[in-house]
């Protein structure tokens, strides 16, 4: 990734958010920690485990490498929207857009969290929000479509792929739940979010890190109407949240850290107490940082996750 000034820190009223659970496939309930009367959750599980896939490309600077990885950006490194549609397709992937509009000017909302910057008639405004800046013509931060389709399905001779999880802490005296690559047990001593150190196709040539990935969740959850649910992501590179099958976050581009806020009832469409799935795509496109950071409070369901290629014969 691009070097990003003052990339870990999280966007103003974090702590305060009502948050939207990662996708992923399988929930796996821990034990639950002793009832606390100092703390009004300490019923619900200490952790929650998901389960996603990563797959695995060489970058283009490598022979049989992918030509969206190692990738410099025509309009160079930053955060770029519209690459992809606001729409999954028939297969409940990703669909190309665009080569991407880049992002001037953040857009944020009353809390200075970051939000879309391009409005979409499926999410309401509220009052406080401040409009975004985006180019007026696309930037080249992907190659083709061909390719792009590449990213999120298992392609031999492409991509390799397995299944990782991730675990999602509960905060203290809190329902939020937070994946941190900074604080987590399985990342914390790696310098950052590198899921397949060593593995499939290997680290990249010089490289003490595999680079060059990228990693799709999906999972479902409940929607409670007024409760103020909420989903931030932070990190790099591209990274999309689609919910019931709508672009939610938009994080397109070779970047630094970046963050950026859903919040549920803002969605249209979306009914109390019913069921509906959520589905985020991250790829980490570039050598020098990878970085997530997730913060959520809904409760997982199972979803089963696909099957994977490990080595092919």
């Amino acid at each position: 990734m691009v070097r990003h000034t003052n990339r870990f820190a999280m966007p103003a009223g974090l702590l305060a958010l009502a948050g939207l659970a990662v996708t992923g496939a399988l929930l796996t309930p821990s034990t639950a920690p002793a009832r606390n009367a100092a703390d009004p959750y300490a019923g619900l599980p200490s952790t929650l485990t998901v389960y996603g896939v990563c797959r695995d490309f060489k970058g283009s600077n490598q022979t049989g490498g992918h030509a969206d990885f190692e990738y410099t950006p025509k309009s160079g490194y930053g955060h770029y929207v519209g690459i992809v549609k606001d729409d999954l397709d028939s297969e409940n992937k990703p669909q190309f857009a665009s080569q991407g509009y880049l992002v001037s000017k953040q857009a944020v909302d009353a809390s200075s969290r970051n939000i879309m910057p391009k409005s979409k008639s499926y999410i309401a405004a509220k009052t406080g929000d401040k409009a975004g800046t985006v180019t007026a013509s696309t930037g080249g931060a992907t190659s083709t479509e061909a390719n792009f389709k590449q990213w999120f399905r298992d392609v031999p001779g492409v991509n390799l792929s397995k299944t990782v999880p991730i675990v999602l802490v509960r905060q203290a005296n809190s329902n939020i739940y937070s994946f941190s690559d900074k604080t987590d047990a399985t990342y914390s001593g790696k310098g950052g979010f590198f899921p397949i150190n060593g593995e499939l196709f290997g680290n990249p040539p010089n490289q003490s890190k595999n680079f060059g990935f990228t990693f799709e969740l999906d999972t479902e959850f409940v929607y409670k109407k007024g409760t103020g649910q909420t989903f931030t992501f932070t990190g790099d590179d591209d990274v999309w949240v689609w919910v019931n099958g709508k672009l939610v976050i938009d994080l397109g581009g070779v970047h630094g850290a970046t963050s950026q806020t859903i919040e549920l009832d803002r969605i249209d469409g979306l009914e109390d107490s019913k069921k509906y799935p959520l589905k985020l795509c991250f790829a980490e496109r570039h050598t020098t940082e990878s970085n997530v950071r997730i913060d959520t409070t809904i409760s997982l369901q199972a979803v089963d996750p696909p099957p994977v290629t490990g080595l092919f014969d």
